[in-house]
C-alpha cells in the first residue's frame, strides 16, 4: 500500500489551458486499473495504451488495485494529454519514481503501444496553464516543439521523445536542453497574388488598400469575371507579418482544431464555401473555434456573401462589433477571440448581370428582391465599406504584368505606414476601425468645416449612429494612408463614397 500521490498536467478548455491534477492511489487486492473523475472515452480507453507503453518501457506494472482521479472532478476532461501523466503518477506509485522527481514540474503528451509521445493539440494553451500556475519546467512531445518554441522565453520547455528518455531525464541520467525560441521569417506563398495581376479597377484597388490599412470591412459588388476573389486574394500579400504575440494566439487557435507541427507564422486567410454550417463558421462542435476565430490576426473571405446561410451571416455581427466570439455550453460559456479583416463578394442579382452594359439580366423582380433580402440591414450596417467592381474594357486587357512591379510594392509600404502611425497615434497596436466612439471624439478631433460638413451628410443620407463614426474612423485612415496629421473635408468626402447601401436611413 502507498500514500496517494500527485502529478500536474493540463487540458484545453476554450482559449485557455485548465490545469489537471492527476491523483493516484495504489491497494492491495485484485489487480485493477482505474481512471475516475469526469474522464471521456478518450481518457478511460487510454488505461491498454498506457499499461503497454509502461511495459515496453522496460518498465514494471504493478498488480495492484490502481485508481487515478483527475481532479477537479466536476470538469469534463477530454483528449489525450493526460496520457504521460497518468504513466508516471504510476511509475511513482510502484516506486519506479520519487514524488520529488515531479516536484514543480508539469507534464503533457499522448502515450503510444511502444512507449513513444505523440503531439497533442492546443499545445500552447496547456503551457501557457503551466505558467500561470508557477511551474518551472514543462515536459511535451518533440513533435509539438516548433510551436511551443513561441513561448521558451518564459518557462523551461523540454522536448521528450518517449517515456524511457523522459525517465532518464528526471533521474539526471539524461541531459536534455530546453528549447529556445525559434525565429523564422515568413516565407512567400508561391501562389501569392499581386495588384499588379489585376487590370484596371483604380476605385477597388483603392478601397482594399484603405480596407486593410485600418483593419476596415470591405464588401465587393459586381459581375461575374470583374475581379473581385483575385482583389480579395491579394490581401494577404500586402499585409504585414505577425508579431510574436499574434503568432501564439492564431498557433493556439489553430491547434485547438488540429495537431500542429509548425507555429502560425504567416496571416490566416479563410475562406469556407458558402454551404458552410453556422457551427463550421463560428464554431460550437465540441466547443472547437469555428471560421472566425481562425481567421483571428488575419481576413475573413466570404466569396459570394448572399449565397450563405442566413442564420450563419447573422451569427457574424457579434464578432464584427466585438471582435471576438462567444459560445454557450451546459457549464457555462467560452470566449474565443475573433479580430479579422471581413472581406465578401457578391454579384448585384442571382445571374449577376443586373445593370451590366454588356448582357442581359434574367432574373425576375422577386428573384431580385428575396437575394438582396438575404443580408439584412444590421449585418450591412456593420460593414464599413462597399464598392461596386465594373467590367474592364477590352482594349484594356492587353498588359504586361510582373511580380513585384511597383503598384504592389507601393501599395504594401503605404499600408505599413499607415498601420504604424496608428500604432504611434494611440500607443498600442489598436487601429482606426477598432475604436469606440469615445476614442474617436478623444483621438480624432474635427475642425468647424469637417464638422459642418459631415453633419450635413448625416441629415440628408440617414446616417444611423454607427455609421457616423464608421465615416469618422474610414476618414481617419484615408488621411493616415495620405500622411496627414488631421482629418480634412476631403478624406470625409471619399469615405461617405465607400458607404453601404444600409448605412442610409
Amino acid at each position: 500500500m502507498s500514500n496517494p500521490i500527485r502529478v500536474y498536467s493540463a487540458i484545453p478548455y476554450g482559449f485557455e489551458g485548465r490545469l489537471i491534477s492527476v491523483e493516484g492511489d495504489a491497494n492491495h487486492g485484485l489487480p485493477a486499473f482505474n481512471i475516475v473523475g469526469m474522464a471521456s472515452q478518450s481518457i478511460t480507453e487510454s488505461r491498454d495504451r498506457i499499461r503497454s507503453a509502461i511495459r515496453n518501457s522496460n518498465f514494471t506494472f504493478p498488480r495492484d488495485k490502481l485508481t487515478i482521479n483527475l481532479a477537479p472532478a466536476e470538469l469534463r476532461k477530454t483528449g489525450t494529454s493526460l496520457d504521460l501523466p497518468i504513466a508516471l503518477a504510476i511509475l511513482v506509485l510502484s516506486k519506479q519514481l520519487l514524488p520529488q522527481d515531479l516536484h514543480l514540474r508539469m507534464f503533457i503528451g499522448e502515450l503510444s503501444l511502444n512507449g513513444d509521445l505523440r503531439p497533442v493539440r492546443g499545445i500552447l494553451n496547456l503551457i501557457e496553464a503551466a505558467t500561470n500556475h508557477g511551474f518551472n519546467e514543462v515536459f511535451i512531445p518533440a513533435a509539438n516543439a516548433s510551436q511551443a518554441s513561441l513561448l521558451a522565453d518564459h518557462i523551461r520547455i523540454y522536448p521528450i521523445q518517449n517515456l524511457r528518455e523522459l525517465w532518464l531525464q528526471l533521474k539526471q541520467k539524461a541531459h536534455i536542453l530546453p528549447l529556445k525560441q525559434i525565429v523564422k521569417n515568413n516565407k512567400k506563398d508561391k501562389h501569392e497574388h499581386y495588384l499588379d495581376y489585376i487590370i484596371d479597377q483604380p476605385v477597388a484597388k483603392r478601397a482594399l488598400i484603405i480596407a486593410l490599412a485600418g483593419r476596415h470591412n470591405l464588401l465587393l459588388t459586381g459581375p461575374p469575371g470583374t475581379g473581385k476573389t483575385m482583389l480579395a486574394k491579394c490581401a494577404p500579400s500586402l499585409l504585414p507579418a505577425m508579431n510574436l504575440a499574434e503568432s501564439v494566439e492564431a498557433t493556439k487557435l489553430h491547434s485547438l482544431r488540429t495537431i500542429l507541427t509548425q507555429p502560425i507564422i504567416q496571416r490566416p486567410f479563410r475562406t469556407p464555401h458558402h454551404s458552410a454550417s453556422l457551427s463550421a463558421l463560428i464554431g460550437g462542435s465540441n466547443l472547437l473555434p469555428g471560421e472566425i476565430s481562425l481567421a483571428h490576426h488575419g481576413i475573413l473571405f466570404l466569396d459570394e456573401l448572399p449565397e450563405f446561410n442566413r442564420l450563419a451571416l447573422e451569427a457574424l455581427r457579434q464578432p464584427l462589433e466585438e471582435q471576438q466570439i462567444q459560445l454557450t455550453c451546459t457549464d457555462g460559456y467560452i470566449i474565443y477571440p475573433a479580430d479579422f479583416i471581413f472581406l465578401a463578394t457578391m454579384n448585384p442579382c442571382p445571374c449577376g448581370y443586373y445593370g451590366s452594359k454588356t448582357h442581359r439580366c434574367t432574373c425576375h423582380p422577386a428573384q431580385l428582391y428575396s437575394y438582396r433580402k438575404k443580408l439584412s440591414g444590421p449585418l450591412l450596417d456593420r460593414i464599413d465599406m462597399s464598392v461596386e467592381v465594373t467590367g474592364t474594357p477590352e482594349s484594356v486587357y492587353v498588359k504586361n504584368t510582373t511580380i513585384g512591379t511597383p503598384e504592389h510594392t507601393n501599395a504594401k509600404t503605404r499600408i505599413a505606414n499607415a498601420i504604424q502611425f496608428q500604432h504611434t497615434r494611440y500607443g498600442s497596436n489598436l487601429t482606426n476601425s477598432r475604436l469606440t466612439s469615445h476614442q474617436v471624439v478623444s483621438y480624432i478631433p474635427l475642425d468647424y468645416n469637417c464638422q459642418s460638413f459631415l453633419s450635413d451628410a448625416s441629415r440628408q443620407l440617414g446616417l444611423s449612429a454607427r455609421a457616423y463614426f464608421k465615416i469618422i474612423k474610414l476618414a481617419r485612415t484615408i488621411a493616415d494612408l495620405d500622411q496627414c496629421p488631421n482629418v480634412a473635408v476631403e478624406h470625409l468626402a471619399e469615405a461617405l463614397q465607400y458607404r453601404p447601401q444600409a448605412q442610409q436611413g
